[in-house]
């Protein structure tokens, strides 16, 4: 059987150009295959949210997708869409052939944890049963389930054996699966214990692309009924692909690093954040530091050189090497670079609230007065280009307050916000490694962090202590106990859970942040702002 597995990039509700895509891959390919598959919600694009709310979308996707099985043949056809009956709506797979679709299987497990919450749109589908397809005047029966179905250890319906039980000769599995780190061995594994087990060949097609905090990477592969790999589409890129199953052998399955897989991730994130929502300048306050290094080195990758505005703030705190640094990285970068001072502008400021302050000694407010300027003059810069403002916090700073609202909080797109101050180095020296050239200077890399508002100000945490520890308390916080046990000190422990818990209601406030961990700050991690509980 020849397979062309269609790992695309949809965009959420742009149904036309969807489908333009989906035909497109249709028509150039059926004289070459016997079956083509497309990803989990290909057609709607993944996840639709409150859309799937309205009437007129449910309508128009169905119109849409009778479009699409118009312009099928004899090809065998699988799409990922939505459907409604009986007020009821189903996350679905269609499988159309011969000018119409022969047949619907639902998605039967529907996640509610972290960034999922499909339970609050979806109908679980309440049968399990493969689909017969022709393929060269022979009738195949196909398996297909979608995405959460593949992960049922903890569901009582097992879709995978059911389906198996019931003469499927082929398992399809259908998804739109978030990135995090090493997501993608825990597929594979998945897979192809399944596939051995069951004896039976397994396909697994996944969407790629970015969408508001999640990107998609796509990893989409084969597997022989002896759980071997003979297939891997790309990582973190488009990519449709004619598979010969009868001529494939295994592969060897290569390992991206962490670090160039939160490159590529947080590239493609901020790549299609700006394509999607039809930008393409961006600006970044770039203060010598690491962060806004990194943030500039990944917004260049995605959006080009020629797209990207940085811009230093001095203020009468800032050291020297802060703007040498920034305007070093903006020439090894080739982006646009400019120096507006903030003295003059804080001065002023600092007169005009004289009243206010009443001679009292400096201190917080000051502080962040000078942060809030830097925020004001890059909203400025980004409105009068029609840009945006990429936000340069990390995970560290934004799980324990140490950002400023209205400040170095601003921006429409808070890139590095789910790495911890660890891995932000991490990935600024695997970029100079990988490219072979210092492109974040190697000062950046060696002096100690500060926000210079303040003489001789250095940031008050011990990073490569608090930043792990940050990352349990967030992703583990049963672990809270546990920690003082292993050694960490009680008084620091319960320091951080405060922190973390008072600085809530900034990181409402804050912008999406793209995810790449297993738990980030936005729509998978849900706390209220008002919230007294302490351990």
């Amino acid at each position: 059987m020849k397979v062309v597995l269609a790992q695309i990039n949809p965009t959420v509700g742009a149904l036309k150009n969807n489908a333009q895509k989906i035909i497109e891959i249709i028509r150039e390919h059926t004289p070459k295959c016997d079956l083509i598959i497309f990803p989990e919600m290909a057609l709607t694009g993944y996840p639709p949210q409150d859309l799937l709310l309205d009437k007129s979308f449910i309508q128009k996707t169905q119109e849409v997708l009778n479009g699409i099985a118009s312009s099928v043949n004899s090809t065998a056809v699988i799409i990922g869409s939505i459907r409604k009956e009986n007020h009821n709506i189903y996350n679905t797979v269609a499988v159309i052939q011969s000018g119409s679709v022969l047949a619907y299987r639902d998605k039967m497990h529907l996640p509610t944890y972290d960034v999922f919450d499909e339970v609050r749109y979806f109908t679980p589908s309440e049968f399990v049963e493969p689909v017969e397809v022709s393929v060269n005047g022979k009738s195949v029966k196909l398996g297909l389930q979608i995405c959460e179905d593949l992960w049922d250890e903890e569901y009582e319906t097992k879709v995978s054996k059911s389906l198996c039980n019931q003469g499927a000769e082929l398992l399809i599995n259908i998804s739109a699966s978030p990135f995090h780190i090493n997501k993608h061995n825990e597929r594979i594994e998945l897979i192809c214990d399944k596939a051995k087990d069951l004896k039976c060949s397994f396909i697994y097609c996944n969407l790629v692309g970015a969408q508001d905090e999640l990107v998609f990477d796509g990893q989409s592969c084969i597997v022989n009924s002896a759980g071997e790999v003979i297939f891997l589409s790309a990582a973190f890129e488009e990519n449709v692909q004619l598979v010969d199953l009868d001529k494939c052998k295994q592969i060897k399955v290569l390992e991206l690093s962490e670090e160039e897989q939160i490159f590529r991730a947080l590239s493609l994130g901020v790549k299609d954040y700006f394509q999607k929502t039809g930008h393409t300048q961006a600006v970044i306050g770039t203060s010598g530091g690491v962060d806004s290094a990194l943030t500039a080195a990944i917004a260049q990758n995605a959006l080009g050189r020629e797209n990207v505005l940085g811009i230093a703030m001095p203020s009468i705190f800032s050291s020297d090497h802060s703007i040498s640094d920034a305007q070093a990285l903006a020439e090894n970068l080739g982006i646009q670079f400019e120096i507006i001072s903030i003295k003059k502008i804080n001065e002023q400021m600092l007169e005009g609230l004289s009243p206010i302050f009443n001679g009292s000694a400096a201190g917080l407010a000051e502080e962040n007065l000078q942060a809030r300027i830097r925020g004001n003059i890059l909203m400025a810069a980004a409105n009068k280009q029609g840009a945006l403002l990429l936000n340069t916090g990390n995970k560290t700073e934004i799980a324990l307050g140490y950002c400023t609202m209205y400040g170095d909080m601003a921006g429409a797109l808070a890139v590095i916000s789910d790495l911890n101050k660890s891995q932000v180095y991490d990935v600024s020296r695997w970029i100079n490694t990988h490219f072979k050239k210092d492109i974040i200077p190697q000062n950046t890399l060696t002096k100690s962090p500060s926000a210079e508002l303040k003489p001789d100000q250095v940031d008050p945490f011990d990073y490569d202590v608090v930043s792990p520890l940050v990352d349990i308390l967030i992703t583990e916080p049963e672990r809270a106990d546990e920690l003082k046990e292993e050694g960490y000190d009680p008084a620091l422990i319960s320091d951080l859970i405060k922190k973390i818990r008072l600085a809530e209601y900034k990181r409402r406030q804050a912008p999406p942040g793209i995810r790449i961990s297993s738990k980030a700050f936005g729509v998978g991690r849900r706390y209220p702002i008002i919230n007294q509980f302490t351990m």
